[in-house]
């Protein structure tokens, strides 16, 4: 089985895990995080607010994580940068890096050159990695000789990038426009304060209506989510100039969503967008899409592991050309979800045994 190492285990580290518990994709044999208590560790692992506590707890012996049956040991530590870690002597073919520091994505360079690891993923969407992937988008596009870095891309693109492709292959995108609404994250304030960088540590964002309190504030900003679609979808002529966006942090404590705008290039009916997309989930390989009419609100679709629900209640045509589609995802669960996707990807192009 495919021995994997996860840098960084926050909020994606442990979905990751826990995605992979229920899967059992891969065997998780190290943990990399700054978190100095091991016990914390553990504790933030067993015990989660949003997707309640593990049915059997892990437990910690030294600087080991210990399955619930005593059947795996997991290696603890706590090294500030994914190159000052060991990961060969614990014998990981690929790290997940889920730290969301930029630093680490310099450092996995150093990982590759020193032959420590086959890969390393990162759990964002960087510049310096070698390729950046979404499942239903571009995976046509990886080559593994070359490609050794390799972003995960963000939720929103996740969700995005897949329909918008879909899209533009089917009836041409003239422009549009991109609102996502995202849950707050742990980096932002419970009162009104400075707007703490999470990628580079130390550093005050300068958009600092994000340093407001994320409880009872709906906090516009902008987004990377069009950014991160369009590094995907460049081969098919889509880019910021043809697509704008916006974001809301929303004081909720999980599931996106986006308000998807497009000017079609051809005339359209409603009818003809249902039955692309219901083709789409019929037809997919991974579970990227989702079709849904029913009357649900955002934690309805907590731990949904598509990248994209599509809520067909608020799918239009306006002069056969203007498109109105809605999406809902899973900021952690669903993204992790397909992290594990590409990792078994990635697997299956090696040849290596799964």
């Amino acid at each position: 089985m495919i021995k994997i190492g996860i840098n960084g285990f926050g909020r994606i580290g442990r979905a990751i895990f826990r995605n992979n518990l229920d899967k059992k994709y891969f065997k998780v044999v190290a943990i990399n995080d700054v978190n100095p208590d091991n016990e914390n560790i553990a504790y933030t692992l067993n015990y989660d607010t949003l997707y309640d506590r593990l049915p059997e707890p892990f437990r910690v012996e030294g600087d080991n994580l210990i399955s619930p049956d005593g059947s795996d040991s997991i290696r603890i530590t706590h090294q500030k940068s994914v190159a000052d870690v060991d990961w060969k002597s614990a014998g990981v073919d690929f790290v997940i890096d889920a730290s969301g520091v930029y630093q680490n994505v310099l450092d996995a360079q150093k990982l590759i050159e020193s032959k420590s690891v086959k890969k390393v993923f990162i759990t964002h969407s960087p510049k310096n990695v070698d390729f950046t992937m979404v499942l239903g988008a571009n995976e046509h596009l990886l080559d593994l000789n070359k490609h050794h870095v390799i972003s995960t891309s963000i939720c929103d693109a996740t969700a995005i990038a897949p329909v918008t492709k879909a899209i533009h292959e089917e009836f041409g995108i003239a422009h549009g426009y991109a609102t996502t609404l995202h849950p707050w994250l742990n980096y932002q304030n419970l009162m009104d304060g400075p707007a703490s960088s999470w990628a580079v540590p130390g550093q005050i964002y300068h958009h600092f209506a994000l340093g407001r309190s994320a409880i009872g504030n709906m906090i516009p900003k902008p987004t990377t989510a069009i950014t991160a679609t369009c590094t995907v979808l460049e081969s098919y002529g889509i880019t910021e100039e043809i697509i704008g966006s916006f974001s809301y942090r929303t004081p909720t404590a999980i599931v996106g969503s986006a308000d998807l705008t497009f000017h079609l290039s051809k005339d359209a009916q409603t009818s003809d967008v249902l039955s692309l997309f219901e083709r789409m989930e019929t037809e997919q390989h991974w579970r990227v899409v989702h079709n849904n009419w029913e009357p649900l609100v955002s934690l309805d679709f907590k731990k949904a592991d598509f990248s994209a629900v599509i809520d067909h209640r608020w799918t239009n045509i306006m002069q056969k050309r203007m498109l109105k589609l809605v999406l809902w995802y899973d900021n952690e669960w669903g993204y992790a979800a397909r992290v594990l996707d590409q990792v078994m990807l990635v697997t299956d192009k090696l040849g290596l045994s799964k």
